[in-house]
């Protein structure tokens, strides 16, 4: 059975980091950033442009989902509230696979270590971390499985995801 790997959590907590560490141990797989579809100038977020990319990333899953070729499809994005996740899942009735739900989780202190150092490099503004760490409470009460990647590698949050879909946790 195909499985969609579905990986959220607050900005700057390691998704893509995460995702692309578990991509390569993953056999047959292929990963989506869901930031990807996002990438456009101006960047302006109306009920237009979020009903375009959660088209386009519903309409990139569903390929990947019915391709003979992958077993693991692999998505991350920042999804703070549940409805995101059951809105996609939703949009993908009528498949055969298992959804997976993965939060990564980390200290209000490892959050704003990560963003300042986002910063210092020009890939995240200031303004960014006060939001996120409004935000990063909302992810505590998500019906998925939680990691804690304060004090880890992605490589080995992705190990930890890995032990996880072995043993068929779904959150």
């Amino acid at each position: 059975m195909k499985r969609l790997i579905m990986v959220n959590g607050t900005m700057g907590v390691g998704k893509t980091a995460v995702c692309t560490e578990l991509y390569h141990i993953l056999n047959r797989s292929v990963f989506l950033d869901g930031d990807w579809c996002w990438m456009m100038d101006p960047f302006v977020v109306t009920d237009e442009t979020k009903r375009m990319v959660q088209n386009n990333i519903s309409f990139l899953l569903r390929n990947f989902l019915v391709c003979s070729e992958y077993e693991n499809v692999i998505f991350c994005w920042v999804m703070q509230y549940e409805s995101i996740m059951d809105d996609l899942l939703s949009r993908l009735s009528g498949l055969e696979f298992e959804p997976y739900k993965f939060t990564l989780m980390l200290s209000e202190q490892a959050l704003t270590q990560r963003i300042q150092k986002d910063v210092q490099r020009h890939v995240r503004t200031s303004d960014v971390l006060e939001r996120c760490l409004q935000r990063l409470p909302l992810y505590e009460h998500m019906d998925t499985v939680k990691i804690d990647v304060s004090e880890i590698t992605a490589r080995q949050a992705a190990e930890q995801i890995h032990d996880a879909l072995c043993k068929g946790c779904k959150g």
